[in-house]
């Protein structure tokens, strides 16, 4: 990865509390995994388009992401996308300030096709380059709904990504915990197979556990009493014994009970590393994000016991939480302000580190 900073960069000159300063409008593209997302953000904060191509049809009958199926759709929708965020923003191309795009983490097929999107467009344009951490953008999909205030602590639970983050300042990233095996996502979705619920399985597992009046009750995984780690792993196993079993004995599969059981497990864990964290290192905000960040169980769960702890929880809207294009745009901003540019050799890094993006 190639950066530039520029010491006197148009970003330097440009006062987004000012009305009448030239606003910056960024075109931001997300093809990390299976969607394929443009969305053009003005000043960091405003959505004028945001599009968003999903694969999940594609994808369903196979139980899974394939990565291989999923860059071949990327390369099928990325014009269009393109074309519809522009029309529908009423920005010209010729307006643009800069163009951003997801370099990872993710599929590395999925991600190269936004990369040479991105770098072609910027290329053609004679526009600064800006490659984005995936997560980042999760996180500061917050900052299109909500204003940030720091030190603020991040609560991420995204496909393969469960990390508690602390942000001592803009675009300052300290990973405090992380997952060391399963992703809270990953596991719904291995639960949700094993108990045959259509991909993705996270929504169906959350319909379920509300649905349902008793519970399986599962064990929670806590690991050494000072760590934010996680583990959902063993979780996981549990809960496929509990559904062998029932088979082996010729039972019917208590789904909805064991939905309600599993939900209870992952948010017990999540909601107390969380909210101990927050006390921890003084977090003036508890921010949500992620694909995972659009569970019920979760956001209602985290915002009782924020409500007690007296600290405000910002969750983005069902919109903003699964993988687009609008929360690179917002991330990208934090590297427009710092005339942070990339180079024509950015490539896609499928574990690109977060805390030194």
């Amino acid at each position: 990865m190639s950066k530039t900073t520029s010491d006197t960069s148009e970003a330097d000159q440009i006062t987004t509390d000012n009305p009448a300063t030239k606003p910056v409008y960024i075109l931001a593209i997300e093809t990390s995994c299976d969607e394929t997302s443009v969305a053009i953000i003005e000043n960091g904060t405003i959505i004028r388009s945001n599009k968003i191509s999903s694969q999940i049809d594609t994808h369903q009958r196979f139980g899974g992401v394939v990565p291989e199926v999923a860059s071949r759709k990327h390369v099928e929708s990325i014009t269009r996308m393109l074309e519809q965020a522009v029309d529908e923003a009423g920005v010209s191309l010729h307006e643009l300030s800069a163009i951003a795009v997801t370099e990872g983490p993710g599929l590395i097929g999925a991600l190269l096709v936004g990369v040479v999107a991105g770098k072609a467009l910027a290329s053609a344009l004679g526009l600064p380059l800006i490659g984005v951490h995936h997560i980042a953008g999760h996180i500061y999909a917050n900052q299109l709904v909500h204003e940030l205030v720091y030190p603020c602590l991040s609560l991420v639970v995204s496909g393969g990504h469960t990390e508690l983050v602390l942000l001592e300042g803009p675009g300052s990233f300290k990973i405090i915990g992380r997952t060391r095996d399963d992703a809270a996502g990953e596991a719904y979705d291995k639960v949700a197979r094993a108990m045959g619920l259509p991909y993705p399985g996270g929504p169906h597992v959350d319909r379920l556990a509300k649905e349902a009046d008793t519970e399986v009750k599962l064990p929670r995984s806590w690991l050494e009493a000072d760590s934010y780690d996680f583990s959902f792993s063993g979780l996981k196993s549990a809960v496929l014994n509990v559904v062998n079993q029932s088979k082996m004995r010729g039972e019917t599969v208590q789904v909805a009970q064991i939905a309600k059981g599993f939900q209870a497990s992952v948010i017990d864990v999540l909601v107390e590393k969380a909210s101990r964290a927050v006390r921890a290192y003084g977090a003036k905000q508890l921010l949500l994000a992620g694909g995972v960040a659009a569970n019920k169980g979760l956001r209602s769960a985290l915002a009782a016991r924020c409500a007690e702890l007296g600290v405000p929880l910002l969750v983005p809207p069902h919109s903003l939480c699964t993988d687009n294009a609008a929360m690179i745009g917002a991330a990208a901003f934090l590297k427009w302000e710092r005339g942070e540019f990339d180079t024509m050799e950015l490539k896609a890094e499928a574990q690109l580190d977060l805390e030194t993006w």
